[in-house]
């Protein structure tokens, strides 16, 4: 039997990290997305690769240096987190969004609002195509 006792809680926000109580932490309510995220991220993936290639106009043109793809990686109330893949190394970015989502329907809101976003951006930025081996 494997049990968990965190001698500490770190939450990473943008605005820095905050220390969270064990007691607080143990209190806290699941993210109302959690159950759904698996089939959420699929699905987006799956049948929305146009969407994710559309909200890299939201990313920071260095964070796009020489990636290959651009994948769906998490979601909850408050963001979607793209994965950045590249011939070498990985990297994360997260699109925040202007209000908590609190279930699927507004979390589908949310990410229309991205969309919309994403479209009053500049020009695409297409992805730096380099192959596998780094010779790109």
């Amino acid at each position: 039997r494997i049990a968990l006792r965190p001698s500490r809680v770190v939450l990473r926000r943008p605005s820095g990290a905050l220390m969270v109580g064990a007691d607080e932490f143990a209190a806290a309510a699941p993210d109302p997305l959690a159950g759904a995220e698996a089939r959420l991220l699929t699905h987006l993936a799956d049948c929305h690769a146009d969407a994710v290639d559309r909200l890299t106009r939201l990313v920071d043109p260095e964070s796009l240096q020489g990636a290959v793809r651009v994948r769906p990686l998490a979601v909850d109330r408050h963001g979607l987190t793209l994965r950045i893949e590249r011939a070498r190394t990985d990297g994360d970015v997260r699109l925040p969004f202007h209000a908590p989502a609190d279930d699927v329907s507004q979390l589908t809101e949310r990410m229309h609002v991205l969309l919309s976003q994403a479209a009053a951006a500049s020009c695409p930025r297409p992805l730096q195509r380099q192959r596998a081996d780094g010779d790109g």
